[in-house]
């Protein structure tokens, strides 16, 4: 699966504080300040490299249980794109795994492409042994991932819900309105900077001119009518 890195925007992953700043924006329960209307996709896809690759469980484990909430909310179509072109292969393999995990939301399908080699293992030791003494993950059976049971905590607390999200996060919000599509974040975009120009927006919306700029009309027409 071919993707253009720099057509869709990713980034450099950040220091890991303003990772945290991030996953706390989008409604991550973690002891840190808030970056108000963090981006949900590059967030989520910074939070698996913490978990997959710095072997962080914690943050997994939270991420984890945020995708079993709030998956309905994501725009499928930027995460794809951003899972797809990341280089590390224990990444790809927990989004592919996250899809299995969430199946009847078709629009994830795609994410099982995103990596097709044998299944990993959560643990750099003991997941076999692990999972014989105590089961494994149910999220994860038959998946892209063996993760023994009780690795990754699953606690509703651990994450806002969407009536709290909604109340904090602009971006969310608007997704619930017009649906998770690059039509509600160019909404976003515009709400924050109401006269950038369609390239610009086009850029923080990660989508193509065409959709900003019709996206743009509407939104400008709405404004003259209200005036």
């Amino acid at each position: 699966m071919a993707f253009n890195r720099r057509s869709i925007g990713i980034e450099k992953l950040p220091p890991a504080d303003d990772i945290t700043a991030r996953m706390v924006g989008i409604g991550m329960n973690f002891a840190a300040p808030a970056q108000p209307d963090a981006d949900i996709e590059s967030t989520l896809l910074f939070a698996s490299v913490l978990g997959m690759d710095n072997g962080d469980h914690r943050v997994l484990s939270v991420l984890t249980t945020w995708n079993g909430v709030h998956h309905g909310h994501v725009n499928a179509d930027r995460l794809i794109r951003l899972v797809g072109a990341h280089p590390s292969e224990r990444v790809r393999a927990y989004w592919a795994a996250v899809a299995s995990w969430i199946s009847k939301d078709r629009r994830f399908a795609r994410l099982h492409g995103t990596y097709e080699g044998r299944p990993l293992e959560l643990l750099s030791t003991g997941t076999e042994f692990q999972i014989q003494r105590r089961g494994e993950d149910e999220r994860f059976v038959g998946s892209k991932l063996r993760v023994p049971s009780g690795t990754l905590r699953d606690r509703p607390s651990d994450v806002l819900s969407p009536e709290q999200l909604v109340r904090r996060h602009a971006g969310y919000r608007n997704r619930m309105l017009m649906g998770p599509s690059f039509r509600a974040d160019v909404w976003t975009a515009l709400e924050r900077t109401p006269h950038p120009s369609i390239a610009e927006v086009a850029r923080e919306a990660s989508c193509s001119f065409a959709t900003a700029w019709q996206v743009v009309q509407d939104y400008r027409l709405l404004r003259a009518a209200r005036r």
